[in-house]
């Protein structure tokens, strides 16, 4: 629209200004026009009444008062009429030469008239004022003015039209882009605009299609690779009741039951469309609790030393049951697999008016920066646990913290968002 309006603007700049200037010049040879003829017709009475005797007498019974100019008659050495200004020199008219001089405040005709009887011509003189030379130029400029506004006006109209049939359709294709980077799977364009433009919009239509397709063959290999765990774990539990009766076979059967809810969380987030369940809400405090008691016997077997505190609540997170389970396992799971039996940790639950806040520390070696930085834990951890962390944080509103202690070990905080936060 800028190009367009600059280049309109000169276009009509080059147009209008020798326009204004030819108007202008119009109007003031029509004016000198006019006064000649006013002159000429002065003239001719005057000669029409030569035979006269007192010309003197003949002059001042002339009517002025339809004439659009004023109008003055030299006769001998008196004046009759408009006031002619001291010192014009008019010897050159009383010769009997015609002609026309700039005066102060405009332009003077003058018509000589030679009579036999008079010594010198009666000279006819007519007045044509700035003003009148300038006579409705302001006028005519300022339609011209207007004229060009408008034609530069039209001319951004157009240009906004074409412009947006090139701008609206990207924008939506940006909008479109990052909603499908969101998540939204289902989202299509309607190509529109230039071809160039259409094209993109058919081939971003074509992209979401191979995402679409893509991410339903891995959930659906991932559910099928899950479900046939199945096989193995009821297997499992037949042997399973082959063992006496006891703690043994208590505390089995607790972790095969926990292994059986674990596949059938792996089946359930690999079939649906989102991978953390952002819609659902459970109350923080007590999942920590039910899962830190659940660490807590192969804890013991390591001989380590387990803290949990809760502070304040209910702290009901914007985030599924299902998620917050997995969240907490990871982090205990890699306190367990990665550190050495008899490193302790400790689990706490605290929050703000609109988050809540689960904090897991340890006594262990720390992180290592580089590998904390890219979701892993440590060496031999290939950081699935900590990204399964880190987006269910991001899909509440939260965030997720990996740091190292300066006294030792590593500390893992997680804020999630609060329901009630979310929704207002």
């Amino acid at each position: 629209m800028l190009v367009t309006g600059a280049v309109t603007a000169m276009v009509v700049l080059a147009f209008l200004i020798p326009l204004a200037l030819l108007v202008r010049d119009f109007a003031g040879n029509r004016a000198i026009n006019d006064a000649q003829r006013e002159a000429e017709r002065f003239a001719q009475l005057v000669a029409l009444n030569a035979g006269v005797s007192d010309m003197l007498g003949v002059v001042e019974s002339f009517p002025l008062d339809g004439s659009h100019f004023p109008v003055s008659f030299v006769v001998d050495e008196v004046v009759v009429g408009s006031v002619i200004p001291p010192g014009e020199d008019l010897t050159q008219a009383k010769s009997g030469i015609a002609f026309r001089a700039a005066v102060a405040g405009g332009q003077a005709i003058y018509a000589p008239v030679i009579i036999p009887s008079l010594e010198s011509a009666v000279v006819v003189r007519v007045f044509v004022s700035d003003e009148q030379l300038s006579g409705g130029v302001a006028r005519s400029w300022r339609i011209l003015g207007a004229l060009g506004l408008v034609l530069v006006l039209i001319a951004l109209a157009v240009a906004d039209r074409l412009g947006r049939s090139i701008v609206e359709p990207v924008r939506e294709l940006s909008a479109n882009a990052a909603l499908l980077g969101e998540g939204a799977l289902d989202t299509r364009v309607e190509p529109s605009g230039p071809p160039e433009v259409r094209e993109v919009g058919v081939e971003f239509n074509r992209l979401a299609e191979r995402m679409t397709t893509l991410l339903r063959l891995e959930r659906e290999a991932a559910a099928d690779m899950s479900h046939r765990l199945r096989t193995p774990l009821t297997a499992l539990r037949l042997d399973l009741d082959a063992v006496a009766e006891g703690s043994v076979r208590d505390r089995l059967r607790d972790d095969l039951d926990e292994l059986e809810r674990t596949v059938d969380f792996v089946i359930q987030a690999a079939r649906r469309p989102g991978q953390v369940d952002a819609d659902s809400t459970c109350e923080l405090g007590e999942l920590t609790t039910t899962r830190v008691e659940f660490w807590s016997a192969l804890a013991e077997e390591q001989g380590r030393a387990v803290s949990l505190e809760i502070n304040g609540g209910p702290w009901q997170v914007a985030v599924g049951e299902a998620d917050v389970v997995a969240m907490i396992d990871a982090l205990l799971g890699n306190i367990m697999a990665h550190t050495s039996d008899g490193v302790g940790f400790t689990v706490e639950v605290d929050g703000t008016p609109t988050t809540a806040t689960l904090t897991v520390a340890d006594d262990g070696p720390g992180f290592d920066p580089s590998l904390a930085e890219r979701g892993r834990s440590s060496a031999g951890s290939t950081g699935l646990g900590l990204d399964i962390v880190r987006r269910t944080a991001e899909a509440s509103g939260g965030s997720l913290l990996i740091e190292s202690l300066d006294t030792g070990g590593g500390r893992v905080v997680v804020t999630l968002g609060l329901r009630e936060a979310v929704i207002s």
